[in-house]
């Protein structure tokens, strides 16, 4: 079995966690040409990345504090059952009905997987430990948005869109032997009123009336949910304006998401000494310093993806140095709600992502603009957020405990 400070464990975590960009990026090269091959307009298609995002959140909210109840590790085999059943389904979906409301299966599986391997986490540290742990799972996850797009164009090329679908359910299968013969149940302690319905509410309502979980939540919910309606319309932004294949388009967004492998790998080493929320002051500022490139690219117009892809990648830095300090801080707020938390810190930014994405590309005609200034006003209202919690941490009402 695995234990606590072990690379194997942390790998572990970061292969669950990575099923749910995996579940996007490796099949966003191929969205022009679903649209094609089911004969559907571009907003049609977008709706297998809506539905998705949809189905994530809401499966979020279940497990965490079901989790909470009967454990870690029996969940997290229910999640990917649903998730290898969801994929199957994808693979050989025949509309693109079915494709849709396949994703939502899949989805559902993909939540369980985030929620209860940030919920071990929990289990296992805290603090700006806990924050080391999940940037290191951030690292190695990252090796995922960096070769998945490009996995993905190759499959494509080879075999067709469906290909993608079959890798995720062979990636799933593998995770549920892995979890099944390896995992221990990591939840040490049990709440001590029965669970039911009022009881998980209950939990909820416990936690958004903390000062600095709402802080935290709202600041990861703005920095994913800028960053994903990006990748919503960029395909067809990159196929549109600069006649991408799809294994190019892949090139670039892996060339991006580069950036998200620096960030994490710079948290790793600085936020046990700089503390969770300076670290995460860093992240916005870059994520800002990103989101103002990719509106000066769009701006001036160019002929070369190569701006673009550079903007992109300078805000994925910042999405690295933050997201995951502020999942690590909402989590230092939970106390024994620590499922219950990670359901929450999943559920909003899918909401919200899902919600602006739509948007975006449901503008796709007016070109890159709608994409480019949902950044930037995701990027301004992190840092918002951050200078909030950076002044609200001077106060001691309604706050958690965790370090600055």
């Amino acid at each position: 079995m695995l234990k606590p400070d072990t690379f194997a464990l942390t790998a572990l975590l970061a292969a669950l966690t990575a099923l749910a960009p995996l579940s996007t990026d490796l099949y966003l090269p191929t969205l022009p040409d679903i649209g094609r091959a089911f004969g559907v307009s571009p907003s049609q298609v977008q709706l297998t990345l809506s539905a998705y995002l949809v189905g994530f959140a809401l499966g979020q909210i279940g497990y965490g504090p079901i989790s909470d109840w009967y454990g870690r590790r029996s969940g997290l085999l229910v999640a990917l059952a649903c998730y290898c059943l969801g994929s199957l389904i994808c693979a050989v979906a025949p509309t693109i009905e079915v494709l849709i409301g396949a994703r939502v299966l899949q989805a559902f599986g993909g939540s369980g997987a985030i929620v209860l391997a940030r919920a071990v986490v929990r289990d296992f540290y805290s603090g700006a430990r806990a924050g080391k742990e999940l940037s290191m799972m951030g690292l190695v996850m990252a090796f995922g948005p960096v070769s998945a797009p490009l996995i993905g164009g190759g499959l494509h090329a080879l075999f067709g869109w469906r290909s993608a679908f079959a890798a995720l359910l062979a990636f799933g299968l593998a995770l549920t032997v892995t979890v099944a013969r390896k995992l221990p149940e990591t939840l040490a302690e049990k709440p001590d009123e029965r669970m039911s319905l009022s009881s998980m509410l209950a939990g909820y309502r416990d936690l958004v009336r903390i000062r600095d979980f709402n802080l935290y939540l709202m600041i990861g919910a703005a920095s994913y949910t800028g960053l994903i309606a990006w990748l919503a319309a960029m395909p067809f932004i990159y196929h549109n304006r600069f006649g991408l294949t799809p294994f190019l388009m892949s090139l670039s967004i892996s060339a991006s998401a580069v950036g998200y492998l620096i960030g994490t790998m710079i948290a790793t080493r600085i936020v046990v000494r700089a503390g969770i929320i300076r670290t995460m002051g860093m992240g916005a500022m870059v994520m800002l310093a990103g989101a103002l490139a990719i509106c000066g690219a769009v701006a001036m117009d160019f002929d070369t993806v190569i701006p673009a892809t550079v903007a992109v990648g300078i805000n994925l830095v910042g999405f690295g140095l933050l997201f995951p300090q502020a999942i690590a801080g909402g989590l230092s707020c939970a106390a024994g709600r620590a499922g219950a938390a990670s359901s929450l810190l999943g559920f909003a930014p899918q909401v919200s992502a899902a919600i602006l994405s739509a948007w975006v590309v449901s503008k796709i005609a007016s070109g890159a603009w709608p994409a480019a200034l949902a950044v930037l006003a995701m990027a301004l209202l992190v840092l918002l957020l951050w200078l909030l919690l950076q002044r609200a941490r001077r106060s001691p009402s309604a706050s958690c405990v965790s370090p600055s």
